[in-house]
This record gives structure tokens, sequence and C-alpha cells, in this order.
């Protein structure tokens, strides 16, 4: 059994060159998770607008095209996957968990729920990464399984951003004319996208807490050490918690959104100031323009989720 790399010479940066491209692949599977699920929410978003005349200026700004965005939106998120590493990865899919579990059991259903999928989207990506970290950890061909994934979630991005796009642009022709079977699919079950997507997201972020879990486990040599870690960790995450909770009763809008990822972050760095190493601190300052950079990139789909 051979891996990528096994066929050539045993140099010193060589091990290290395979260590990027696996982690350069592992970001780029992270940033098309992250691409379908922003497609698939706006393929929602736009046919409830096209239902609502009085939406239509969320209707033709989701339809506006900008050819570039989506892929730099994708290089910057692989960029920024790759950099952060499987712990600070790791702390941020628990803390979405955990703060995902509070919104639902207090807010219930609804077009909160929406926005919280738009909220997770770094968490997917974290989620994404970590658990292929844990899943192919020490496998033969970790390389090539790296590259089979990263090619067939660039695919499944692919179609979910043409689908997207046909929406934006003829499902109001289409759904009228009984013209195109994906249209006539949509306009009779459009309405459970979110209920698919609620199903793919708690079996990925299950499968993401056990392997943050796991992943931050092995750095313990011993029990106390593992409870000096998780105490603080779980007081932190709490109180954080109950403040977004407050937050997010009192205010709504974008700027609440940025202060309360600020918060978040700020919350870590602190607890990792304490607990963590000096490598984990500035994982969190890349955790934070990751956050930063997808709510900028979803502000239109934000706005709709508001507005609804």
């Amino acid at each position: 059994m051979f891996s990528l790399g096994s066929w050539l010479p045993a140099l010193p940066g060589l091990a290290w060159g395979w260590a990027l491209l696996d982690a350069l692949l592992q970001g780029l599977v992270g940033a098309c998770a992250i691409s379908v699920l922003c497609s698939l929410l706006k393929v929602y978003l736009y046919i409830q607008c096209v239902n609502n005349p009085e939406r239509r200026a969320e209707k033709e700004a989701m339809a506006a095209r900008r050819p570039l965005l989506r892929p730099l939106h994708v290089l910057v998120l692989t960029a920024v996957l790759a950099l952060v590493g499987s712990r600070v990865a790791a702390l941020v899919v628990l803390e979405f968990s955990l703060r995902a579990v509070s919104t639902i059991l207090s807010l219930g259903k609804g077009a909160h729920s929406t926005q919280l999928y738009l909220l997770c989207q770094y968490s997917l990506g974290c989620g994404v990464s970590c658990s292929l970290s844990f899943l192919l950890e020490g496998a033969p061909h970790r390389s090539w399984n790296l590259a089979l994934a990263a090619g067939l979630a660039g695919l499944l991005a692919l179609h979910a951003r043409r689908l997207a796009r046909h929406v934006c642009t003829l499902y109001e022709l289409h759904s009228r004319a009984r013209y195109c079977g994906v249209c006539i699919l949509l306009l009779a079950s459009g309405h459970g996208i979110p209920r698919l997507l609620r199903s793919a997201l708690a079996l990925t972020f299950a499968v993401a807490d056990l392997a943050a879990v796991e992943l931050i486990n092995r750095d313990f040599l011993s029990t106390g050490e593992a409870v000096r870690f998780w105490t603080p960790l779980t007081i932190c995450y709490t109180l954080l918690v109950v403040y977004m909770q407050e937050e997010s009763r009192q205010s709504t809008g974008r700027a609440p959104m940025f202060r309360t990822v600020v918060v978040r972050m700020g919350g870590l760095f602190i607890l990792l100031l304490t607990v963590g190493r000096w490598t984990d601190i500035l994982h969190v300052f890349v955790s934070l323009l990751g956050e930063l950079w997808c709510l900028l990139h979803s502000g239109v789909l934000l706005e709709s989720c508001w507005r609804q």
C-alpha cells in the first residue's frame, strides 16, 4: 500500500509539502460544503420572494449576477480552512453545536432556523475539516482520498451553483408556463429545502462533534489535564450562549451579528491564552476573518431572512 508521496525520495521538506497539500484539499472540501449550503438557501429564499410581490427588491438583489464573487469566496474559504488548526476548528464546531441546540430549544422553527443555517457556514467548514482529519488519520491513501473528496465536493458545489443561477434567471417563467421539470419540482416541493438542510447539517455536526472531542482529547496525557481544559471551556461556552440569546432577543440586523462574532472569538481567545498554545492564538484570528467573510458574503440572504 503506497501513499501519494511514497514514490518520491524522503526529503526533509517533502512531508511538509504533502501536509500542506492535504490541508488545502481539506479546506477545499469544507469550502465546497459551504458553497452548496449557500446555493440551496438562495434557491429557497428566492422562491419565497417570487411568491410574495412585496419582496421584489430582495428578489432582484439575489438575482444580481456576480460571476467572480463565488469563485473568490471558495478560494478565500479554502485558504482560511487550510490555515486553521484542527484544535481551534474543533472548538468552533463544539461552540456552534451548543449554540444551535440552545437556539432551537428556545426559538423553535421558523425564520430564525433559516437564519441559523446562514450563521453556521464557517462552523460547517470547520466541521467537515475536523471530520476528514479524524476519519482519514493514518490512512495509507490519505492524499488520494482527499483528492477524490475534493473532486466530488467541487462537482456537487458546481451543480448547486448552476441550480441557483437557473432558478434566479428562469424560475418565474418556467413555473408559470410549466415548462421546466426542475422548476416544476421546486414549485411543488421547494418548501422542503430547509428540512433537507436540517437533516444534512444534523448528521454532519453529529460526526463533527465526535471528531472534535477526539481531536482535542488526544493532546492530553492525563485526566487531570483534560479536566483543567474542559472545565473553563464549558463555563466560557455557557456564558457565551447566554449572552448571545439575550443579544438576539433585544436587537436585529447585521451589526449585532458582527458584534456576536467578535465576542465569541474574543472569549475563545481569552480561554486559549490560559490553556492553549501560541499557534492556537493565531488560528483564532484566522477564524475571526473566516466568520466575518462568510457574513459579508451572505449579506443579501441574511437581509431576506430578517425580513421573512
